[in-house]
């Protein structure tokens, strides 16, 4: 008992130490503000891309080169006093020019002078001291100067002196403590089926599984549906709708040029049709970030709000992974791959184009991503900022416009870790393009119009499944026994132009098409070979480099989702894993999928 009881009050010391060394290291005090979670964005965009790499959602003045409205947030402080600043951010085109993306830091009525957005690779910059009045209050502003996509991911108020952390591991060590977040979200939410991508896929999956009577959570980190389609990206779908055109037409786009704004009509559509079901919940703005599986199977996903941080944790018996990226995939195990195979693993080969279409030894070479764009004829002449900063990149190049030939990939970047370098090159090229054109009197009256600032990818992970489906599947249309998505679309595969001729900018692609066939996926591709309760759909299915060419468009992964949603719904009824259905079910299954093909869609949901 004696031992017992010195225990304890040694406990309390070490504990006590522990909470004094804790407190002036980080400070009860001192505050730690999430851009994102600002009470009023204004003008500036919550921009959830590259959490995975940089360690938050942050936010952007992405204003064309016209500033955007103030960011506006009001901050409590547990004691009045002498703080210093740090402010997170970067300067997204370092070089012998004033940054592109400055901002100033307003704290109540003082404008605070040094200038944000010059450090090159995101950082901590210290702004200066402010004055804590007796209040413990503060009204904070981000002030753009430029309008060229100035970010801003915390600012970190401390009495201490001392400069937070800056490498990634350590600083969401150190995030987590200075925000006292648990291990485990606080909330749990139970489903029959969790969708993680609110792409044409992942909402196709969605109503598919509804329509069959699911309970469905469909998590989504952005406020509108519908992936490179949504009116964000504006990529019009392509292919055909195979046995699920009642479903699909109630998702997809009408066939306008790449960027239209007509795509806003489209996204009325989409959004109001996946709201209509009543065993769909919805998180919009909501950004998977953990997937955590026990003996090859998934137990649950973790998603937080990408303005307000908070977190929930979804359970189901099975996922689907339409991320596109292959996250939930990737988090749990499953196997995938990246890049382009030797021409001799699936026998691939196309002579006509060579190494373009397949090479002789892998490499990590990708399809790349676009960020689309236009602009509009004005009844007066219109200015446009100059940006020497941008012209490295467009060069001599000139447009007022941008389709889908507007792509950037490069061996040495990957499409995922490196998106945000890939997407800031597009902005570059496409600032850089414009101001070119605007030179030319015909331009004068020209303005942008849009600008993305959302990567539209077309290729990155691709999880393994029973089958990878391959361009020689394609060729000799192969109709598996198990087919449930049919497309006849040109298998098209893109490359960089400048591979041709190192005076082409490296910003434009070009398409290779193997054109007059049909051909079929089998339902083996897209589940996870070794996610026992995994399914995928949508461009990260299991194919290889050349077999996604054809089927990564938007009415094919679809169908997909459509397949994969119907294919839980059996899961669901005989309490089985998505390779049953094939092995125990296939029979029942492709009857249901062929049932589909007769039904059509209410005048309602048109």
């Amino acid at each position: 008992m004696k031992r017992d009881k010195v225990m304890t009050v040694m406990n309390r010391i070490v504990i006590s130490i522990f909470t004094f060394f804790l407190v002036n290291i980080v400070g009860a005090q001192d505050i730690l503000l999430e851009a994102e979670s600002f009470d009023n964005p204004g003008g500036w965009v919550v921009d959830p891309q590259f959490v995975e790499q940089m360690g938050s959602p942050y936010l952007m003045a992405h204003g064309m080169g016209e500033t955007v409205q103030n960011a506006t947030t009001q901050v409590s402080f547990e004691k009045s006093g002498q703080y210093h600043i740090w402010v997170r951010t970067m300067n997204w085109a370092p070089g012998e020019w004033d940054a592109p993306g400055r901002f100033n830091l307003k704290v109540d009525d003082t404008m605070l002078e040094k200038a944000l957005g010059l450090r090159s690779g995101w950082g901590w910059e210290y702004v200066g001291e402010t004055k804590i009045g007796k209040n413990k209050s503060a009204h904070i502003e981000l002030v753009d100067l430029t309008g060229f996509n100035g970010r801003c991911d915390a600012i970190y108020f401390s009495t201490s002196d001392k400069e937070p952390p800056s490498s990634a591991k350590k600083l969401a060590e150190w995030r987590k403590t200075v925000t006292a977040e648990s291990n485990a979200p606080e909330e749990i939410k139970n489903y029959d089926l969790v969708i993680v991508g609110g792409g044409i896929a992942g909402c196709a999956a969605a109503i598919a599984s509804a329509e069959q009577g699911l309970k469905i959570a469909l998590v989504h980190d952005r406020p509108l549906l519908g992936g490179n389609a949504s009116s964000e990206i504006r990529v019009h779908t392509e292919g055909i709708y195979g046995n699920f055109e009642r479903i699909l037409r109630m998702l997809d786009t009408e066939h306008y040029p790449n960027g239209h704004v007509e795509a806003e009509i489209d996204q009325e559509k989409r959004d109001k049709n996946v709201k209509s079901y009543e065993n769909i919940d919805l998180f919009l703005n909501w950004r998977a970030y953990d997937a955590k599986a026990e003996n090859n199977t998934i137990q649950y996903v973790d998603a937080r709000h990408t303005s307000d941080g908070k977190r929930i944790r979804f359970t189901a018996p099975r996922f689907v992974d339409s991320t596109g990226d292959g996250w939930i995939g990737f988090w749990a195990g499953a196997e995938f791959s990246y890049g382009r195979e030797s021409v001799d693993t699936y026998d691939e080969a196309w002579e006509k184009h060579g190494e373009l279409w397949s090479p002789k030894e892998a490499d990590n070479a990708v399809m790349g991503s676009s960020v689309l764009w236009g602009s509009k004829e004005m009844e007066t002449d219109q200015d446009f900022s100059e940006v020497p900063w941008a012209m490295p990149v467009a060069k001599s190049y000139k447009e007022v416009k941008g389709e889908w030939q507007w792509e950037f990939s490069r061996n040495d970047l990957n499409q995922i870790e490196d998106a945000e370098e890939i997407r800031d090159h597009m902005l570059r090229a496409i600032y850089g393009s414009f101001s070119n054109a605007k030179k030319e009197p015909e331009n004068a009256k020209r303005k942008l119009e849009w600008v993305s600032y959302l990567v539209g990818k077309r290729e990155s992970r691709r999880l393994v499944g029973d089958h990878i489906f391959t361009f020689k599947d394609a060729v000799n249309e192969i109709k598996f026994p198990d087919a449930v998505v049919v497309e006849k679309r040109a298998i098209d595969v893109h490359y960089q132009t400048v591979l041709e001729d190192e005076n082409n900018p490296d910003f434009i692609s070009e398409a290779l098409f193997y054109k007059g066939i049909q051909y079929y996926i089998p339902y083996r591709s897209l589940y996870s070979k070794n996610i026992s309760n995994l399914f995928m759909a949508g461009r990260n299915f299991s194919c290889s480099h050349i077999g996604l060419g054809g089927p990564r468009v938007m009415r094919t992964t679809g169908q997909m989702g459509a397949a994969v949603g119907f294919a839980a719904s059996l899961c669901e009824k005989y309490d089985v894993d998505p390779r049953d259905i094939y092995t125990g079910y296939l029979p029942e299954y492709l009857e249901l999928i062929e049932s589909q093909k007769y039904r059509k869609i209410p005048e309602s949901k048109k």
